[in-house]
């Protein structure tokens, strides 16, 4: 039977569009307070308005929607609230490089300009960022987006800003910073990507100095791997426990090229095992040596400056490039007879996580956040269970790196993002803030002198500053909205494992700072996708794959699906045309199934009611083995999303659809229906109408097409609603639970494919009957319409039902032996048997040949003393494999005789 109204193949371009404008114009994405509801949060990570979006944004789009829409289906007030990041680095550096194409840079627009051309970059893809989300399905509350610019999120930042200013957790200081020389800007630690380097140790020799100043014949010897640096150094350290240098402690030494005398201190922080175990200290370039400086009250020279040329305390080697200048340097000393040796050394360093740039570590006025008081609270969080963290294993090392914290570097040299709110005064040099009675009122006068000459911090926020805020900052807060005392904290803040210390450490931070409360009770993380060498996809890297170009070629569910089955929480996963071809046919047999059922609905044209539990007893054995069988795929997938096994609830779901019900159900219900057995549509309209609300979640698309084509055939209570994504979520009935069903149908579903397997063997053709012969040790088991459906799905024609094996007939059979039942199947008329018997005499003597081979070889004394024993444990292997192959054909053979 065939459905007029449903095209055989479903075509996705000509339903997703459509179907996404109706659910938007019907309101079914809007997130609203019901105080007789439970709220359901989840506030999007929002993507850098860099650019498009790729399928890592994809991965994060439809884990999110995928639980927005169960918990919507469920019945709760589920909100999901969509934005965007202005992204300080990652934008400024796009836009930059748009300038370059015509020949500008920042510096010939002026701030002002400049920042006129972010905004329009900004405001552009704003838009191609959320027509992208909708290409992807997502039903996010689009009347609620925001930008990480816009006025409330301006007003968050501030007042947070003002209050850590006020209560002593944010201070401006001297401190060793990463410095990008190509993005010109600070960067925290956790922008920094540490990669190992084939490099050098230069061992140079200082002279050492008498007490009058003159250079001696002795000298001290240092290992370094930046020779850059040296023009820098301002002493040279000893731990005091080596014995080699401890005589020298108090001494000078003589700085090679430059030649400045400069002390030789102790210090237990210097590493012994380490070159020579004397250290040369740069204050100005290593945070080490920095710390060890402010501890001896040292100078911190700054010979790189931040364009990474040398500086005029590089003396002779002013302009040069750092890497120019390491060359030259090591040329110097090597003429002056310096340099003792050159050794190989691999070490790790760092570069920025954008532009893959060398960093220079650089010591720099920056300014901070005092983050030990801060990440106290968020610890206990954790450990006491009021953030759960999924997968587990991230609790530790979430509870490391922040037992360990650094104050955090959020000054950056940069014009685009939230400017620092702290003015300097021209007349004194003090600072001034805003009160935190009026944070976002600009200060109009020095408080230490009166002055009015005041100018604004010209450096902007980290932009992790903004988003360390967003659980709390969408919602209204600092103002005491409806939606922040409903909305927050937000249920799940779903993200990727990487920016577990760039953001979700901060949110947990700044979340207890500002509210007092959690910014959200699940944190779950999921893995990276990653392209084809194994490399994260960033837009930095340029290895990003547009997502829309997989859905305009598979369709948008194919897409989501082989997204969310392909990798367990928190592990990494690659992308494959096969896996999204696999979800293409998924959807497919999703529209296909559905058709089927609908056609013969409309044959039919009779008012079906659903299933009842109370006839359970009346029903048919296969209607109620797939009850059973629904009910424990509800219930299962209820557990798995519930702990945020989405990948397994996919594949699990995906198994009960086409295994059992397209496979097996569906089948067996033609049988019935060919037979003018109608009462079979009811379970079969049940079942379908109840995997599609499943599945709906991880494919909205395909589900609700296929949905609304069943919807007019559905009971009332079963087709409530004007669509699929806001119809009830099924609920487990234990009652539909029938394992005898379950264990007599497995047995039926053996026969068959027994009966299929033989065939196969024996390469019997598709289109031929095959007399049968079944012994069943359980003959009372064996349900009434058991005979009917191994018939027709093994194409059985005449079958006979024995008493037990003994009355099976012996020979001229193909035979199989099953847990509950024996199948014979006589092959006489099936093929030719004079030229079977032929063909597989022929194998069995093949087969004979490889064993002997074998076998003298494995009986070869001197084989098994020389060979190695990997060697001959294959060759063990391959005798284990000839023997039951050709234990095998014998079995045939003998079936034939």
């Amino acid at each position: 039977m065939q459905n007029k109204g449903m095209p055989k193949a479903y075509a996705p371009s000509e339903h997703e569009g459509p179907l996404y404008q109706f659910w938007l114009e019907k309101g079914f994405f809007r997130g609203q307070a019901d105080p007789q509801k439970h709220p359901f949060t989840i506030i999007m990570p929002p993507p850098n308005v860099t650019g498009g979006l790729h399928l890592g944004h994809a991965l994060t789009a439809t884990i999110e929607d995928t639980l927005i829409r169960w918990r919507r289906m469920k019945g709760d007030a589920a909100l999901w609230l969509p934005g965007v990041d202005h992204a300080g680095i990652a934008t400024q550096n796009v836009v930059e490089r748009d300038l370059a194409t015509e020949g500008l840079t920042r510096h010939d627009l002026g701030r002002e300009k400049f920042l006129e051309r972010v905004w329009e970059w900004a405001r552009t893809y704003r838009g191609v960022i959320g027509q992208q989300h909708r290409r992807l399905g997502v039903s996010c509350d689009w009347e609620r987006e925001l930008f990480t610019m816009d006025p409330g999120p301006q007003r968050a930042v501030r007042t947070t800003f003002v209050n850590l200013y006020h209560d002593g957790l944010i201070y401006r200081g001297e401190r060793i910073i990463n410095w990008c020389p190509r993005c010109q800007t600070a960067l925290s630690d956790l922008e920094v990507e540490h990669k190992e380097h084939n490099g050098h140790l230069w061992y140079v020799r200082y002279p050492l100095l008498d007490d009058s100043g003159r250079q001696t014949a002795d000298h001290i010897v240092i290992a370094t791997t930046r020779p850059e640096t040296i023009v820098a150094d301002v002493a040279i350290a000893v731990n005091p426990k080596v014995r080699r240098w401890k005589g020298l402690v108090g001494q000078r030494a003589l700085l090679p090229v430059i030649e400045r005398p400069i002390p030789i201190i102790a210090d237990d922080a210097v590493d012994p095992k380490f070159g020579t175990g004397a250290l040369k200290i740069t204050p100005g370039h290593d945070p080490l040596d920095f710390e060890i400086g402010e501890r001896h009250a040292l100078a911190a020279l700054i010979a790189i400056g931040p364009d990474g040329r040398m500086t005029a305390e590089a003396g002779p080697y002013e302009g040069l490039d750092r890497f120019q200048c390491a060359e030259a340097i090591i040329r110097d000393i090597e003429a002056r007879g310096l340099l003792e040796k050159i050794e190989p050394h691999r070490h790790s360093v760092g570069h920025c996580q954008r532009c893959n740039t060398l960093l220079e570590p650089l010591a720099s006025k920056q300014w901070f956040v005092r983050t030990q008081p801060l990440a106290d609270p968020a610890i206990e969080a954790v450990k006491e269970g009021r953030i759960k963290i999924t997968p587990r294993r991230f609790v530790r090392v979430y509870l490391h790196w922040m037992e360990n914290i650094r104050d955090w570097c959020i000054s950056r040299q940069l014009w685009w993002g939230h400017r620092i709110p702290v003015w300097y005064c021209g007349s004194c040099g003090a600072e001034a803030a805003p009160s935190p009675e009026e944070p976002m009122r600009d200060p109009q006068v020095c408080p230490r002198c009166g002055s009015r000459a005041l100018a604004q911090d010209e450096d902007v926020l980290d932009t992790w500053f903004s988003s360390a805020l967003w659980p709390h900052s969408t919602l209204g807060w600092p103002e005491d909205t409806a939606d922040l005392r409903y909305f927050y904290p937000a249920s799940v803040m779903e993200t990727g494992y990487d920016i577990l210390f760039f953001w979700v450490a901060r949110m947990i931070m700044m979340g207890l700072y500002n509210t007092g409360q959690s910014p959200f009770e699940h944190v779950y993380l999921h893995g990276l996708i990653r392209d084809h060498h194994g490399h994260k996809m960033t837009k930095s890297l340029g290895n990003v794959v547009d997502p829309l170009a997989a859905i305009d070629k598979y369709g948008c569910d194919a897409l989501r699906f082989s997204l969310a089955t392909g990798a367990a929480p928190g592990n990494d996963s690659r992308i494959s045309d096969e896996r999204l071809e696999a979800g293409r046919n998924f959807a497919n047999k999703i529209w296909n199934a559905t058709r089927f059922v609908v056609a013969n609905l409309e044959q039919h044209g009779a008012a079906i009611a659903p299933p009842r539990p109370a006839d359970q007893k009346q029903m048919a054995v296969m209607d109620r083995w797939i009850m059973s069988r629904l009910e424990r795929a509800t219930a299962q997938l209820e557990r798995r999303l519930s702990g945020f096994q989405l990948t397994e609830g996919g594949k699990g779901l995906h198994e009960f659809f086409w295994r059992e019900y397209c496979d097996w159900y569906l089948e067996m219900a033609k049988v019935r229906l060919r037979g003018d057995d109608p009462s079979v549509l009811s379970v079969l309209a049940h079942v379908l109408d109840s995997a599609l609300r499943l599945l709906h979640p991880f494919m909205p698309f395909v589900t609700e097409a296929a949905w609304q084509s069943l919807r007019p055939h559905l009971p009332a209570s079963g087709g409530d609603g004007e669509a699929l994504m806001v119809a009830p979520w099924p609920r487990p009935e234990r009652r539909w639970l029938d394992s005898q069903a379950e264990i007599q149908m497995e047995g039926v579903m053996d026969v068959v494919r027994g009966v299929r397997n033989l065939r196969v063997e024996r390469e019997v053709q598709a289109s031929l009957w095959v007399e049968t012969y079944i012994a069943l040790d359980g003959a009372a088991d064996w349900p009434p319409e058991a005979p009917l459906i191994v018939e027709e799905l093994a194409r059985v024609r005449p079958l006979h039902l024995v008493a037990n094996g003994s009355a099976l007939p012996k020979k001229g059979v193909a035979t199989a032996v099953l847990a509950g039942a024996r199948i014979a199947v006589p092959l006489s008329g099936l093929f030719d048997v004079s030229a079977e018997r032929t063909r597989l005499g022929g194998q069995v003597e093949q087969a004979e040949a490889e064993v002997r081979t074998l076998s003298a070889r494995l009986g070869n004394k001197q084989f098994r003393e020389k060979a190695r024993a990997e060697v001959v444990e294959r060759e063990e292997a391959r005798m284990a494999t000839a023997r039951g192959r050709l234990e095998g054909l014998r079995e045939r053979l003998a079936e034939l005789s």
